[in-house]
């Protein structure tokens, strides 16, 4: 009988916190001997640069049914996105499936990013196995099964009861309603979210043996990988280059792989900055914060007395247009660093970053994480506000920032933060604890590298005549 080599098809939504641990799974299995393709919708493959892929990748595009990229104007509401996205991606997804069986390298498993319920009936379509990449913590999997599943309930009062409280099998923390996902809570702005969250969770109910892959290491999540015996949850983060992980020159193109990655001078600044006295700030590719809220931040900053790197996307504005500039931005420009991007991998690991002001983002806290550096969390919406609760609470790591009633962020509040990240000693040793924890857990025989390994020969296996 003809062997087949194993063949995985990696699916990723198109936003950049799906793409960039996919792309991260994608080179494990290239280094396990499989062959991969990594399905990219094409406006998201048209910001890519090509230079970043690694060897024996290769890349197929698919229409999400908006080629030239998604926005409110030229799409509607995210609800209208999500019905095309899965119309037009179940049809081409199929072809794409369709053509590499007919040029003879047949795919032997699916693998999919959430928010993308649609694509294991594809795979069944072709008897093929599918796998789901949980791009999030393993705890919030458990909440949202125990949630979406009716095993527990958020009333309209725990938003106004400070005495609310709720307490899961497998984390070791109450939760208040203020940490739940935002699409839990009752004043849930993102209906559209929790709406993919309840496909999701049904379409696993309907698998035999649903296969479940986590950005996350056992170590971190010993117990909330195990809660929930119908679901096997296998660790196999942190999704982040090898080189940055376990040691790598950062000149080495493995070393923090971006696939969006653009020119920056922050290494040759930081470079000229003493160890650990740089506050590093940068809240993701989303996350936009009130012109009120950006002065508060310059304010705390400058206050600080630190050097700092602080990333501000091009569409805020602050830099560039004179009516939205900052009332200080001159001397923030004098004491600081402003910068539209940057290679956050090479940032963190830099001994002069001393922590992290982020938005908490699972990518951005688990670099943190990883890099051993401390953090003040700034929740936005989604798994943040949860990951926020874990950083400060369970792990240790960080220290979350309390909100106004107006949902603003005062500078003296950013202060307090900023001043227990810099300079806590528990801090500094629990990242410390973390970061070598996350460098074992991705060696050579390490258990996420294990895990991996296992999941590949249990597909590989899995269909007639295929093997690894």
């Amino acid at each position: 009988m003809t062997s087949l080599q194993s063949h995985f098809l990696l699916v990723t939504h198109p936003l950049q916190s799906h793409i960039n641990p996919a792309f991260q799974l994608a080179e494990r299995l290239l280094r396990a001997g499989a062959v991969v393709t990594l399905a990219a919708t094409v406006s998201a493959y048209r910001r890519m640069v090509k230079g970043a892929l690694p060897r024996g990748l290769t890349i197929a595009t698919f229409s999400d049914g908006y080629d030239d990229g998604f926005t409110k104007l030229n799409g509607g509401s995210d609800d209208d996105y999500m019905t095309k996205f899965k119309q037009c991606g179940t049809k081409t997804l199929h072809e794409l499936i369709d053509k590499r069986a007919r040029e003879g390298s047949p795919v032997t498993c699916v693998v999919y990013t959430v928010l993308l319920s649609w694509v294991p009936a594809v795979a069944r379509r072709f008897n093929v196995p599918s796998a789901l990449l949980w791009i999030q913590p393993a705890a919030l999997f458990d909440i949202y099964y125990y949630f979406l599943t009716g095993h527990c309930d958020v009333t309209e009062n725990c938003g106004n009861d400070p005495s609310w409280s709720l307490e899961l099998p497998g984390l070791p923390l109450k939760l208040k309603c203020c940490d739940l996902p935002s699409c839990l809570a009752p004043s849930n702005p993102h209906e559209f979210f929790l709406r993919a969250m309840e496909e999701q969770f049904e379409e696993l109910e309907r698998e035999t043996n649903a296969r479940i892959l986590v950005n996350t290491f056992e170590a971190l999540e010993a117990d909330a990988l195990k809660s929930i015996q119908k679901f096997r949850l296998v660790a196999v983060g942190p999704l982040l280059p090898s080189a940055f992980l376990l040691g790598g020159d950062p000149s080495d193109n493995s070393f923090g792989v971006d696939l969006f990655q653009r020119p920056s001078g922050c290494l040759e600044w930081l470079d000229t900055k003493s160890e650990s006295s740089v506050i590093y700030v940068s809240f993701g590719s989303i996350s936009v914060l009130s012109r009120r809220q950006m002065e508060e931040m310059a304010r705390a900053l400058l206050n600080s007395g630190q050097p700092f790197i602080w990333v501000v996307r091009a569409n805020e504005n602050i830099c560039e247009d004179e009516e939205e500039k900052l009332s200080c931005m001159e001397e923030l420009e004098r004491r600081g660093l402003i910068v539209p991007w940057c290679s956050q991998l090479e940032v963190l690991s830099h001994p002069a970053v001393g922590c992290f002001v982020t938005h908490g983002g699972w990518n951005s806290s688990m670099e943190s994480l990883a890099a051993g550096v401390p953090m003040v969390v700034f929740p936005q919406w989604s798994d943040q506000t949860t990951n926020a609760k874990l950083i400060e609470d369970l792990w240790k790591t960080g220290v979350k920032v309390d909100v106004t009633k107006e949902g603003i962020v005062e500078s003296q509040e950013l202060e307090r933060c900023l001043e227990m990240a810099m300079e806590s000693d528990e801090m500094r040793r629990n990242a410390k604890k973390w970061k070598e924890l996350a460098v074992e857990a991705s060696k050579d025989g390490g258990p996420s590298e294990r895990n991996l390994r296992d999941f590949v020969m249990e597909v590989g296996f899995s269909i007639e005549g295929g093997t690894l």
